[in-house]
This record gives C-alpha cells, sequence and structure tokens, in this order.
C-alpha cells in the first residue's frame, strides 16, 4: 500500500513541476531554466520540512512523491549540459552552482523551520 501514497504524491508533483517551467519560461525566457531551478530549491524546502515533521506515511506521500515528481535531477543535467554547448559555458557553471548551493541551502533552512515546530 505504500506506493499509493508515492502515487498519489507524484500525482500532484508532477503536473506542478509542467506548470511551474511553462509560467518561468512564459514569464522570463527560455534563455536560462528558472523553472527547473524553482522547482528543484522549493521541493528541496520541502523536502527538510517534511523530513523533520512528518512521519513516515507522510514522507512517502509528500517526500519520495509529491517531492520525487516535483523536483528533477535529469532535466537539471540535461538543462545544464545544454547551456554548456550553446554557448559560454559560464551560464552552465552558474546554473550548476546556484541550484546546488539554493538547494543545500533550502533544505537546511526547511529542516530548521521542522524543527521549530
Amino acid at each position: 500500500m505504500n506506493w499509493l501514497l508515492v502515487a498519489a504524491g507524484a500525482l500532484a508533483g508532477a503536473p506542478l513541476r509542467y506548470l511551474t517551467d511553462r509560467t518561468l519560461r512564459a514569464r522570463y525566457g527560455a534563455a536560462l531554466p528558472w523553472g527547473t531551478f524553482a522547482v528543484n530549491v522549493a521541493g528541496s524546502l520541502l523536502l527538510g520540512l517534511v523530513a523533520g515533521v512528518c512521519g513516515a506515511r507522510g514522507q512517502l506521500l509528500l517526500g519520495t512523491g509529491f517531492c520525487g515528481a516535483l523536483t528533477t535531477y535529469s532535466t537539471f543535467s540535461w538543462e545544464t549540459l545544454r547551456l554548456a554547448e550553446a554557448g559560454p559555458r559560464r551560464a552552465a557553471l552558474l546554473n550548476a552552482l546556484g541550484t546546488v548551493a539554493a538547494g543545500l541551502a533550502a533544505v537546511w533552512a526547511g529542516a530548521a523551520l521542522a524543527g521549530a515546530f
């Protein structure tokens, strides 16, 4: 039955990732992958919070299911490769370092926030 919790979370996370990417792409253009950056950082924040607040079932639903479908390492990797191939590699380097740094800061903030509860 645990897989149903994961699937239910993913059912909400995947469309939200898609819609966030499309919204930010329409607003800011496609030169930089702002949608992927946004969902990865937001998902990291939420995962830090979920890990500190929720029990096992909540972690399956929200952590593995929702955050797992919302965030995307493969798209982040692909978009960083595309940036490196398209022109100056500075954008790719900034995307990679910025995403990792912001994601780590966000998961730390989420865990710290969870500790406040």
